[in-house]
């Protein structure tokens, strides 16, 4: 029997006017968690969905076991012992957990077997150490519960492969820690996960091997013990990354933006606090903290009950995100997809979007007017797309974000509040959005910074404010801008 559970030799797939992977081979040993990693765009999805089948490759072979493997749908993939979970759940919020699991499985025509359908389902979950009932409805389970019920329809398929993409991305720091040994588990009892993560610390801890992507290429294979990070970081960008975090070369100035005494409900307490032009002000604090609150708050889009903002030091009446705007406040939202785009345009109307006026003639939008100020944004914040006529949707993760926040630059916004801007993109489309934060304060914009990655905080911010149940619990500045001292505020 071959070491290698999974071969994939020479895949090539194209779509119009793009060659999204090229002749790229991966091997996967049995019953080892193998990473797969490149920056957004590099093609690791695109291999996935021809392995899972919903892609059919242009060319090239894949071999199961040492057996050639012909797909032509998911179905083809399931019944082969291959299941991939995606991000966003594919599961159905009103049904229970043993229905979602067992989803698809009958035909319509048989009678139901009600107790032995639970009971399969409760052995599935016992099997991945977890005792919930599987009576509840998946609409009311936490999303690491969620993502254990992606695993039991997995493994109620007998899969020998169960890819992830991105299984953390949506986690607390608590639900980590009970995920990463479930996926040991997996591991341990034979079963193959390719694991799909932009957090390379999750790869050293928890993968066996490692494949590095890059423009739908192959540019590296180890095992995860004989790579150090920098090797991967410069394989995965093809140049040399010396720092993570750009130096901060903006000095801040006069005062922008004072809030005083903000309340809102039991989400926000008192909050007061002073940004200046030029500024990275971080807000640090644990899920929960009020930190998504607050920038709600500021931006309009769930006002304060009660408290005071300035912006140049005048009143704003900021009710609504109309009157943020209106204040020259914008807001880059946790959620890109579904508060920060419209993934069903193109790329050059989500940038142009917020101020429509300035590409119209008369009423009638001038599509040459918003071609150029697109391409100009494209060219500025070397967002890789085909054509400015790109559906966003098609676009990475990382090129969508510095879409939004072209979105907000040509808005021509004074304060921009940031919240959680590197979430699940790659080191690389990371630096860049560090140096335009830079560039940002360098032309005397303000941004407020909220991030759940501590190194990110340090390293971007002047000064970090950190929350707790709704509370700013300390300032922090200079030399006392450490990672302990973050901590103990946030859970005291």
């Amino acid at each position: 029997m071959s070491e290698y559970i999974l071969e994939m030799k020479g895949i090539t797939k194209t779509f119009p006017g793009v060659v999204a992977l090229d002749d790229v081979s991966l091997r996967v040993r049995r019953g080892t968690v193998h990473a797969l990693v490149g920056e957004n765009g590099a093609g690791k999805s695109t291999l996935m969905k021809v392995l899972n089948g919903v892609y059919e490759a242009t060319k090239g072979e894949i071999f199961l076991d040492g057996e050639k493997l012909t797909l032509h749908g998911v179905r083809d993939a399931q019944k082969s012992g291959i299941s991939i979970i995606f991000q966003e759940f594919n599961l159905i919020n009103t049904l229970s957990v043993a229905e979602n699991i067992f989803l698809g499985r009958y035909n319509g025509r048989e009678n139901i077997d009600w107790k032995a359908l639970r009971e399969d389902a409760h052995q599935l979950l016992d099997r991945l150490g977890f005792n919930f009932s599987v009576k509840r409805i998946v609409g009311k389970l936490s999303t690491a519960e969620k993502q254990l019920v992606e695993i039991a329809k997995a493994l109620s398929l007998d899969a020998k492969i169960i890819v992830m993409d991105e299984p953390t991305s949506s986690l607390t720091r608590k639900e980590v820690e009970i995920f990463f040994p479930i996926i040991k588990k997996l591991r341990d009892s034979g079963i193959t996960v390719i694991y799909i993560s932009h957090k390379l610390d999750e790869v050293f801890r928890i993968c066996d091997y490692v494949t590095i992507m890059r423009d739908g290429s192959v540019v590296g294979e180890s095992a995860v013990s004989q790579i150090t990070r920098d090797a991967i970081i410069e394989k995965m960008v093809g140049r040399s990354l010396d720092l993570e975090y750009p130096a901060r070369t903006a000095k801040p100035s006069e005062p922008i933006l004072d809030v005083r005494h903000l309340s809102r409900g039991k989400k926000l307490h008192n909050i007061s606090f002073t940004l200046h032009k030029g500024e990275i002000l971080g807000i640090a604090g644990l899920v929960g903290a009020g930190r998504t609150e607050l920038a709600e708050a500021l931006f309009g889009a769930d006002p304060a009950d009660s408290g005071e903002i300035l912006v140049n030091g005048k009143p704003a009446m900021i009710r609504s995100t109309a009157g943020g705007m209106n204040n020259s406040i914008g807001m880059l939202t946790e959620d890109r997809k579904e508060t920060g785009l419209v993934p069903d345009m193109d790329v050059a109307k989500n940038i142009t979007i917020t101020k429509l006026n300035a590409v119209c003639t008369g009423i009638v939008i001038n599509r040459k007017a918003e071609t150029r100020v697109a391409e100009n944004y494209i060219e500025k914040l070397n967002i890789r797309t085909p054509s400015v006529h790109q559906t966003l949707s098609n676009l990475s993760g990382g090129n969508q974000q510095k879409t939004v926040l072209a979105k907000w630059l040509f808005s021509e916004m004074d304060i921009l509040v940031l919240d959680e801007p590197t979430r699940g993109i790659d080191v690389g489309a990371k630096y860049e959005i560090y140096c335009l934060m830079n560039q940002l304060t360098e032309a005397g914009k303000a941004v407020i910074m909220i991030s759940s990655e501590l190194p990110e905080v340090l390293s971007m911010s002047d000064r970090i404010l950190v929350m707790h149940e709704g509370r700013i619990k300390g300032e922090l500045t200079g030399g006392d801008m450490t990672a302990e001292r973050v901590m103990q505020l946030a859970i005291n």
